[in-house]
């Protein structure tokens, strides 16, 4: 399904990984028909409310606490002025876009698509705040994806947390 602002891997896999483990509960059938199926036309944006049921924690690190809903692309027609009708992009229609995600279960394959017609795929369970490159040389079908874990990164709960959060302890020299 189309997506017109920002389609780079940097931005959109840590939001769709983390749709999936939290927003989806790890159901890819439910996601799968809410970002494509239940669509007419393609995206304007995907927004933070992909987000929804991810710990406080993971949603700032990943938004430094924006917050903008997920718009969908409407009142589109044709330059003839009909109706525009739903259009699939397929692999043989990428025309000048630049990126591609390909759902799996097994995870996410991302296709940088003015360089290969496939590319490595990002395990569903990868932590969203990792390191993704978005150069398009990176993202060779056959190597592993540009993609690095946090160093030092806090495990985080399973659950959004209402309360404060705890007092940072100060390091030792």
């Amino acid at each position: 399904m189309y997506v017109h602002f920002d389609g780079y891997p940097d931005s959109k896999l840590p939001l769709l990984l983390t749709a999936y483990q939290h927003r989806f509960a790890g159901d890819l059938e439910s996601m799968a028909r809410h970002l494509i199926d239940d669509v007419e036309h393609g995206w304007d944006e995907l927004g933070t409310d992909l987000l929804d049921g991810a710990p406080a924690a993971l949603r700032r690190s990943l938004t430094g606490g924006d917050e903008y809903l997920s718009r969908r692309m409407t009142n589109v027609i044709c330059a003839d002025r009909s109706p525009a009708e739903r259009e699939l992009i397929t692999q043989d229609g990428t025309g000048d876009l630049e990126w591609a995600y390909v759902l799996h279960p097994h995870g996410i394959e991302v296709i940088a698509l003015q360089a290969y017609d496939r590319g490595p795929v990002v395990a569903w369970d990868t932590d969203p705040r990792s390191r993704i490159t978005a150069h398009p040389g990176a993202w060779h079908p056959d190597s592993r994806a540009p993609v690095v874990a946090p160093r030092s990164a806090p495990r985080l709960p399973t659950a959004t947390s209402t309360s404060a959060p705890a007092p940072r302890k100060t390091a030792r020299r």
